[in-house]
């Protein structure tokens, strides 16, 4: 089976309008609720084969506290540029694209695009992936042969639910 995990970044901080939106660092709230979803996610005992990120920086830091908790080293991180303001095909793609010895692909970026993933792969829809909210879905294929409605949830957490 292969699991794909999909994060969107923590919250970010609007304080410094000055600042590019590539550059938008996490806010205080963004900076506390990635590592508890890694810790959602290291109960689960999820072990990522791969980590790819979005290379903007809240993106960036997002993967980096996750991959921390979950002890996965933060040299094997993949930022890929085209999942900064991807479409939809474009990260169908990606996902296709994975190497057949990836099992747990857990991918970080950016709305809408990720809500759009989600809703195609999965079997229902969500209106709005949060912040640092994680879906996991699961498929009994090969990467490159993933289709539309085919991913069974495993899971869906967000820092809400973690925090109880």
């Amino acid at each position: 089976m292969k699991t794909l995990i999909i994060m969107r970044h923590a919250k970010s901080s609007w304080d410094d309008f000055s600042i590019s939106d590539f550059d938008r660092p996490l806010n205080k709230r963004g900076l506390k609720d990635a590592p508890l979803m890694g810790a959602c996610l290291k109960e689960k005992k999820i072990k990522p084969s791969l980590i790819l990120s979005s290379p903007a920086k809240r993106a960036k830091t997002t993967a980096c506290s996750v991959a921390e908790v979950l002890g996965y080293p933060l040299e094997k991180i993949v930022y890929k540029e085209s999942i900064y303001e991807s479409s939809l095909y474009n990260l169908i793609m990606i996902v296709k694209e994975m190497p057949k010895e990836c099992d747990v692909l857990l991918l970080i970026g950016h709305n809408p695009a990720l809500t759009a993933l989600f809703n195609t792969l999965g079997t229902f829809t969500l209106d709005n992936l949060p912040t640092a909210g994680v879906v996991a879905l699961g498929f009994d294929t090969a990467w490159h042969e993933i289709e539309a409605q085919k991913g069974s949830l495993l899971f869906y957490e967000y820092p809400k639910k973690c925090r109880g």
